[in-house]
């Protein structure tokens, strides 16, 4: 049968047509523990029955009507996401790269209406903000980057955890510093506590704009809501996706209002941004994620996952190295192949997703439970005993 997709992607040879809780269902019946959560999304796992029961409601009476008028969802979703947050106020969108470009315009719309000619944003070497030819220039991948040229000008790039560096770095022109608390796509690095802290004191120091990349790192991903919250430091702008749909294409930008200054109506927008069906499942997510105590399950399971990640780590260092990673955002440093690690923990039934420097992400939604992470722990202990040969 002729593939009529666009071969941006090399897909496994497996569809799933069912997805119950932390596994998923392949046509043939066969069942896979996903550890990968379709990277970072589904963090209440598959048809969780608050999500289905919300989105399934919301179906019945309205999906789109354009941000013309006023839409109750978004407005309660935006509220709800300044009462638990640094933010004033919040832009609907639909994905992570659309809410890291939202950001970046947000930082340089504030100078600009100020009249200064700042505009240029600081990143760090590893990084990833999206696809889009900015959120690419803003991430300087070469390999993401490759054929794409001519990429945006206005991004500077230093190492990350270097204060000295992205101090070096700041020139009249410099707006704003844009930083992942952990790199995600970049081999699960987090950035140091001490240096976020640093990054909050330079920028207040020197006038810049912090903006924070939570698409991956967020939504309780970490045992916080948003994962700059373990340094005890507040951003100016902050992206989030993934995780807030719960499975539903969604992003958002959030800021300060002072952040937010420049701002006005016509200068962003979106044409499906905080629409009624993609709200209704932001705001279910929020319902969950928000209840007493849920963060503490995942702080407590992802402590348990560290640990056992860890054994792993000791009883097969021929193939793979170090845990990296905080909460349930973690990753096993390869001393293999990190694909050929992925390729036969599919094999074995465990879904997991590779990243750069050759680590293997492991990003269970947020509901595990103790007995799913021993089961994907029997299945990587097999997976490395049988790459071991």
């Amino acid at each position: 049968m002729t593939n009529s997709v666009m071969k941006t992607y090399a897909p496994a040879d497996v569809v799933f047509d069912k997805g119950e809780g932390v596994y998923l269902f392949a046509e043939d019946g066969k069942r896979f523990l996903d550890f990968g959560a379709g990277v970072a999304v589904t963090c209440l796992g598959h048809a969780h029955p608050h999500l289905v029961a919300a989105l399934t409601e919301q179906a019945k009476k309205l999906w789109h009507c354009s941000n013309l008028y006023k839409i109750k969802g978004q407005e309660r979703f935006a509220r709800r996401l300044a009462e638990h947050t640094f933010a004033d106020v919040v832009f609907s969108c639909n994905s992570g790269a659309e809410a890291n470009e939202c950001a970046i315009k947000v930082a340089r719309k504030y100078f600009a209406a100020k009249g200064s000619k700042r505009n240029r944003i600081i990143t760090f070497e590893g990084a990833f903000h999206g696809r889009t030819i900015a959120t690419l220039s803003a991430g300087k991948n070469q390999k993401h980057c490759d054929g794409f040229a001519p990429l945006v000008d206005g991004f500077d790039q230093v190492a990350l955890n270097d204060l000295d560096a992205t101090r070096a770095a700041i020139t009249d022109q410099t707006a704003a510093i844009m930083i992942e608390p952990i790199q995600g796509e970049g081999g699960m690095r987090p950035a140091n506590i001490e240096f976020l802290q640093g990054l909050r004191a330079l920028c207040d120091e020197q006038g810049l704009l912090l903006i924070m990349d939570e698409v991956q790192s967020g939504m309780g991903r970490t045992g916080k809501l948003f994962a700059h919250e373990w340094s005890g430091i507040t951003p100016d702008i902050m992206a989030i996706a993934k995780g807030i749909g719960g499975g539903f294409p969604l992003g958002a930008c959030l800021a300060t209002n002072e952040a937010a200054s420049g701002m006005a109506p016509g200068s962003h927008g979106s044409t499906y941004g905080g629409n009624p069906l993609a709200m209704s499942a932001a705001n279910a997510v929020l319902d969950v994620i928000l209840e007493d105590g849920f963060l503490d399950h995942v702080v407590k399971m992802a402590d348990l996952l560290k640990a056992r990640l860890e054994d792993v780590v000791k009883e097969h260092g021929n193939v793979v190295t170090a845990v990296r990673g905080r909460g349930l955002m973690l990753a096993l440093k390869c001393a293999q192949t990190n694909t050929d690690l992925v390729a036969k923990c599919f094999e074995n039934g465990l879904l997991t997703v590779p990243a750069g420097d050759n680590v293997v992400r492991v990003l269970p939604p947020l509901i595990v439970r103790e007995e799913h992470i021993e089961a994907a722990i029997a299945i990587l202990k097999r997976s490395c005993t049988e790459l071991s040969g």
